[in-house]
């Protein structure tokens, strides 16, 4: 097994800590907290090894689970590049691109293997709906969140929207080719709602809105292609996929048949993927385990998250210009 370390123990380090102490892809070694009343109260409750030095904890491991704030990813980051260590990073990669850009690089040249913890590929209602979903045109992203004030030290786009620009160049598949957005400082100093529209070389356009001061909840993605709708909910794990195919030259009284203008007759079928819950965190931190000892791709790349954080940024940039 893997010998594994933390650095961060907030509300998701203590997640984390959890989970790979669960885990059997993971040898839980210990964690280290800049605050250490907090490392060692942790401690004393749950019984995790507490490192108050940071450098007695990378000579013990072999993989780093960075879930500090974003403003200490690219220090820790480089710290455990340093060691020769793998480690796993939670989103937004870094603060900045030229950061992501360097360690992305370091990475590259040393061999060491890196996942940024964009946990919404791991939602289950995603991971069923993933087989229908083939060169969408157009889609439709609304993620709403109620107010709480952990968070709102960065805007929505980097506390929120990025999870779904992640999902969206997954799928797309294609280079941004335009951008525009908009945005609304409402409780905090930075934006707390905001909208980008997304245009791709192949076509493919997105829109997507963003709040942190809604009412209720809502995770919600709809993909628009040829003879197919799907949508997938984040947040309830469901998800429905409605296809049209040629109408059969006998329908049965039960078949769904609609004409269009020019007398084309078409069948609407509708599909419910077969969903199966999981713990997305617990599976992304397992799933880098597997990357490691077997040599394999990791699921999120750091290609993968220094692009989010591309298109992140240049929504911000869009949003301050206004």
């Amino acid at each position: 097994m893997l010998k594994a370390g933390l650095v961060g123990a907030g509300h998701l380090g203590k997640i984390h800590l959890k989970l790979l102490n669960q885990s059997d892809r993971y040898e839980f070694v210990g964690f280290h907290d800049k605050d250490v009343e907090n490392g060692k109260k942790l401690e004393a409750e749950f019984g995790y090894k507490y490192f108050e030095n940071f450098d007695e904890l990378l000579e013990q491991i072999d993989m780093l689970d960075i879930v500090t704030p974003t403003v200490y990813h690219y220090d820790y980051a480089l710290k455990a590049i340093a060691k020769g260590l793998h480690f796993f990073i939670e989103k937004p990669v870094t603060q900045t691109l030229e950061q992501a850009e360097e360690i992305l690089r370091l990475c590259q040249e040393k061999g060491i293997k890196a996942q940024v913890g964009h946990v919404e590929r791991y939602n289950p209602a995603f991971i069923a709906t993933k087989e229908y979903i083939s060169t969408p045109m157009f889609i439709e992203i609304h993620r709403l969140a109620e107010f709480n004030p952990r968070g709102t030290d960065v805007s929505v786009v980097l506390d929120l929207m990025i999870h779904d620009l992640d999902i969206l160049l997954s799928i797309a598949k294609s280079k941004v080719k335009n951008i525009h957005a908009s945005g609304v400082c409402v409780v905090s100093k930075t934006p707390d709602i905001a909208n980008a529209r997304i245009e791709f070389e192949n076509g493919c356009v997105a829109n997507l809105t963003t709040s942190r001061i809604s009412m209720k909840a809502m995770r919600k993605s709809r993909f628009f292609q040829k003879d197919a709708y799907i949508s997938v909910d984040f947040l309830e794990k469901k998800a429905e996929v409605i296809r049209m195919k040629d109408a059969p030259e006998s329908p049965t009284p039960f078949d769904m048949i609609i004409e269009n203008a020019e007398g084309e007759k078409n069948q609407i079928l509708f599909e419910y993927p077969n969903i199966q819950p999981n713990n997305a965190i617990l599976d992304e931190l397992n799933s880098f385990a597997d990357a490691i000892t077997g040599d394999k791709n990791v699921e999120v790349s750091l290609e993968d998250g220094t692009e989010a954080l591309k298109v992140a940024l240049e929504i911000m940039k869009l949003i301050s210009q206004k």
